[in-house]
């Protein structure tokens, strides 16, 4: 067999198969293929001082082209981060999702999941997306869901006075979790302000397979009195409840993560929460520096590119497929470097792209 492309670095990293160490990964056909030297590639590619992992995936994020005031282009800010996979959080709703579908789903390289607003209008306006009561409509969430398959994910609720607006949190969370029940699908949730609502009350009522995001937020986290991991946040977990960064540009405190993390709390998926907000800005947000991020707050390395890839591919129902460098996986990778302000992308390879 002709090999298509061979990619060497000083690294190679892999949590799925345990590879850490020095060496190559082939590519034919857009998989990664078992190829012993690689002898005969027809493009082979060094990146000595380079860390060779799977594409990372992306658990909560604003892919979007237009229609939504978080969204920034996938191809543009986030494939070239080393980002291969990415879900979005809430930009659509059922309304909007038609649309979302054919301009970001179907016609980007960066491969996008959706999790479904529960506002029919998705992020659409510059209001809050729960201000209008009528736009929580549970049986258009459910039927957007049923004919879509699996480019949604789940369904998208952010409990913020933001989002909610003069709208009353409980009821919007009451329909979030009939929605959830009905088209069997997870949550990916943000909770209220701890000081109108306590946290622990909030996530006691989500599911196994839900997804807590902005853990690790200064307002709303996983701390009892940010000294030691709320009783709350470990019986959600030992149930089921998944937990994610949701980094973003305010709702990650190190402090909060160092402490967590050294009570034994680190989190299931480490995410970006890239928006728009973040373009243009001098100091540099993308998933390799958030994995950087979470190092720095006491988090193993391995561990670390694990929550960005591995297990964010598995929550997505993509295990195997992404998130590895197994053979027969698809061949999406990204090269890292780690310069003194954390991990950066060199370059990215999405299957099937042009060498």
């Amino acid at each position: 067999m002709t090999i298509d492309l061979l990619i060497r670095a000083g690294r190679v990293l892999c949590a799925a198969t345990g590879r850490d160490g020095p060496g190559a990964v082939a590519v034919h056909d857009g998989r990664i293929v078992d190829a012993g030297d690689g002898a005969g590639a027809r493009v082979v590619l060094d990146f000595p001082d380079g860390t060779l992992v799977p594409g990372l995936v992306d658990m909560h994020a604003h892919p979007a082209r237009g229609g939504s005031k978080y969204g920034i282009c996938p191809d543009r800010y986030m494939l070239p981060a080393g980002v291969t996979t990415a879900l979005s959080q809430g930009d659509a709703g059922a309304l909007t999702w038609p649309a979302y579908r054919d301009d970001v789903v179907r016609a980007c390289r960066t491969r996008v999941r959706m999790a479904l607003n529960l506002s029919a209008r998705g992020e659409a306006t510059p209001l809050a997306c729960y201000g209008d009561p009528a736009d929580v409509d549970v049986s258009a969430c459910v039927d957007a869901i049923a004919r879509a398959g699996d480019d949604i994910w789940g369904i998208s609720v952010n409990l913020s006075r933001f989002s909610c607006g003069g709208t009353d949190p409980c009821w919007v969370l009451d329909r979030a979790l009939e929605a959830a029940e009905r088209s069997r699908r997870p949550i990916l949730f943000g909770a209220r302000e701890d000081v109108d609502w306590p946290v622990a009350e909030q996530i006691a009522l989500l599911r196994p397979g839900d997804v807590v995001t902005y853990c690790y937020m200064a307002s709303r986290n996983v701390l009892e009195a940010r000294a030691r991991v709320h009783p709350a946040a470990r019986a959600a977990r030992a149930r089921g409840v998944l937990f994610d960064v949701g980094h973003g540009t305010a709702a990650y405190d190190p402090e909060v993560a160092r402490i967590a993390i050294a009570d034994g709390f680190p989190p299931d998926t480490v995410s970006s929460d890239m928006y728009v907000m973040h373009v243009g800005r001098p100091a540099r947000h993308d998933l390799p520096f958030v994995i950087s991020q979470l190092v720095e707050a006491g988090m193993p390395e391995t561990e670390a590119f694990a929550a960005a890839t591995m297990r964010p591919a598995a929550l997505l129902g993509l295990a195997g497929e992404v998130g590895t460098l197994a053979p027969g996986a698809c061949a999406d990778l990204a090269v890292l470097h780690r310069s003194q302000d954390g991990w950066r992308a060199l370059r990215t390879f999405r299957a099937g792209d042009p060498r």
